[in-house]
């Protein structure tokens, strides 16, 4: 019998594996999540893999900043263009453009960064509650009465997903005393060989989990409040060190201010070992409908 996991591991490596049209032009598949908006995760993926595509080797990404200007189709499949701005003995730059329909959906740029030794230093992995002693995504969000939604359900098939307690993501509170934080464990479902670039690639998909949810934790409001309108404005990823993605990693997440309307939030993933392999930083929509100014 098929394990499903499985199968839903290699569906998303063949999502994030793009195709080549032509010289610096690429195409991503559309994914299978039926019909709605393209998780900002995808596009920040094929995106940084279209990037990549384009160097030589021994030079990893080594950070992202990507600007969302359009929802995307799910049903459509997705072109990026490749800018080769820069090419030096130890930095590269990469402009891209996602484009549907004839127009942008987003612009990334990436740098890339010949390894080699200097000053070192990191913060410490937060001392919080083991993945075992974490419960299941979808337990935790049973629980509160959540039942995982279907588009979740099918963007997150392939990992193991673990929110930290007492809450399920995006339904805790802030008591006001300290800034708004959660963290969670993930990593992919089943042991799985990735090379650099695809590390990145998956953990650029994954950086999207939950990030913006952290700056609505002090207000009345969660994911699943009607009316509720988020959505990601811009993206920012810093790999400092090639991640294990089917080993557990610790995103923790805080929200050191909300206003008008947009919501910033920033993040560190930890490996399991203590290693902080990404540092992450987000803006987006928060805005219920009934509540918005024109």
């Amino acid at each position: 019998m098929a394990d499903p996991r499985q199968s839903a591991i290699e569906d998303l490596r063949s999502l994030l594996t793009i195709e080549e049209l032509d010289t610096d032009l690429y195409r991503g598949a559309s994914s299978a999540e039926g019909p709605g908006r393209v998780f900002g995760g995808q596009v920040v993926a094929q995106a940084l893999a279209a990037a990549a595509r384009s160097m030589a080797e021994g030079k990893p990404a080594h950070s992202l900043h990507a600007y969302f200007m359009r929802a995307g189709d799910t049903t459509r499949p997705i072109i990026y263009r490749v800018l080769r701005d820069f090419d030096g003995g130890s930095f590269a730059n990469r402009r891209v453009v996602a484009m549907q329909g004839g127009v942008p959906i987003l612009n990334l740029a990436a740098s890339f960064h010949r390894p080699e030794q200097g000053f070192a230093h990191a913060a410490a992995m937060p001392q919080v509650a083991p993945p075992e002693a974490c419960p299941d995504l979808a337990d935790a969000l049973a629980a509160a009465g959540h039942p995982m939604p279907p588009f979740l359900l099918e963007r997150l098939a392939a990992f193991d997903v673990r929110p930290g307690p007492p809450s399920p993501i995006g339904t805790g509170t802030s008591d006001g005393r300290g800034m708004p934080s959660q963290f969670l464990w993930f990593r992919l479902a089943r042991p799985t060989e990735t090379d650099a670039t695809m590390a990145r690639v998956v953990l650029a998909y994954a950086s999207d989990f939950a990030l913006l949810a952290t700056a609505m934790l002090p207000h009345s409001v969660s994911l699943f409040t009607p009316g509720l309108q988020v959505a990601s404005l811009d993206h920012a990823v810093w790999f400092h060190a090639t991640p294990k993605p089917d080993d557990w990693l610790l995103y923790c997440m805080d929200s050191p201010w909300s206003g008008h309307a947009r919501g910033f939030t920033r993040g560190a993933i930890f490996d399991r070992s203590g290693t902080m392999v990404a540092s992450v930083a987000q803006e987006g929509l928060c805005r219920v409908m009934d509540r918005a100014q024109d």
